[in-house]
């Protein structure tokens, strides 16, 4: 059994996120000692894992709650695993290509504003009502 500390150690989470963790459903509730200390076992720590690289494969919390329950089983979830992460290849995707408009407006502004004698092009641009 682990303590809060031990745990925060193990995950690199703060016992903040642990707590809300738990408030929010992403950990069953954890059991405590008489003391009311909360102690956390290997499937806890586990969990935690799993839950810190869901985050960094970017799903959201409510995405990372479903996975967890898919999670219990695997074999008969493949299906909606596999329609989740479509949704978030998707999701990445338009990202991806907002981020690529943005990159390009971005590059242009500079370039008017090398190029530019008078007042700044960057600031007329978002100056702009569009």
């Amino acid at each position: 059994m682990y303590k809060i500390g031990d745990v925060t150690k193990l995950t690199g989470l703060s016992a903040d996120t642990l707590r809300y963790y738990e408030k929010f459903g992403l950990l069953p509730k954890i059991s405590r000692n008489t003391s009311g200390i909360r102690q956390y076992d290997k499937k806890d720590i586990s969990r935690l894992k799993f839950i810190k690289r869901a985050q960094t494969i970017n799903f959201s919390l409510d995405e990372i709650k479903k996975l967890l329950t898919m999670r219990e089983d695997p074999q008969h979830a493949k299906v909606s695993v596999r329609q989740l992460t479509a949704d978030k290849l998707k999701d990445v995707e338009k990202q991806i290509a907002e981020l690529t408009t943005l990159q390009n407006e971005l590059t242009l502004l500079l370039n008017l504003c090398r190029g530019s004698e008078g007042s700044c092009p960057i600031i007329e641009d978002i100056d702009t009502d569009k």
